[in-house]
């Protein structure tokens, strides 16, 4: 259910709170939210898994994407709760893709090579194509 980009990162789709104890049981510090709230019906509000994650000790960010992109701001908040989180993050969306391209994006920001994280992310699945020249421009 959790796919690793890198040593530091997976993602998935939308996670439950046993998702949250799962991740806890797994090693993993941080569990980001890049989903908004009422998206879909039936969807795990954000307050929920922020609660799951706080019961397994685990830092919890939200940083939602909607259908209107990124922005530098969600991309720097990205990049800053990586750092933050002391060890394994797992982010996650509605599929895992929004989460995949902000962390791309916040990678690249932080120095790393766009041919990298193109041939992570699709070897999970994930075609950062869309995104290669912003990749590239950071």
């Amino acid at each position: 259910m959790f796919r690793t980009l890198d040593e530091k990162v997976s993602v998935a789709g939308q996670i439950t709170p046993a998702d949250v104890a799962a991740a806890a049981a797994q090693g993993y510090a941080a569990i980001v939210n890049n989903r908004p709230d009422g998206e879909e019906p039936g969807q795990v509000p954000g307050a929920e898994i922020a609660a799951a994650a706080a019961a397994a000790g685990l830092a919890y960010s939200a940083i939602p994407v909607d259908h209107s992109g990124f922005d530098q701001r969600q991309i720097d908040a990205m990049a800053a709760a990586l750092d933050a989180a002391g060890g394994p993050v797992l982010a996650f969306c509605r599929s895992g893709t929004r989460s995949t391209y902000l962390w791309a994006l916040a990678s690249a920001k932080m120095g790393a090579p766009a041919e990298g994280l193109v041939a992570k992310a699709a070897a999970q699945g994930y075609d950062l194509g869309p995104l290669r020249p912003m990749l590239d421009s950071l």
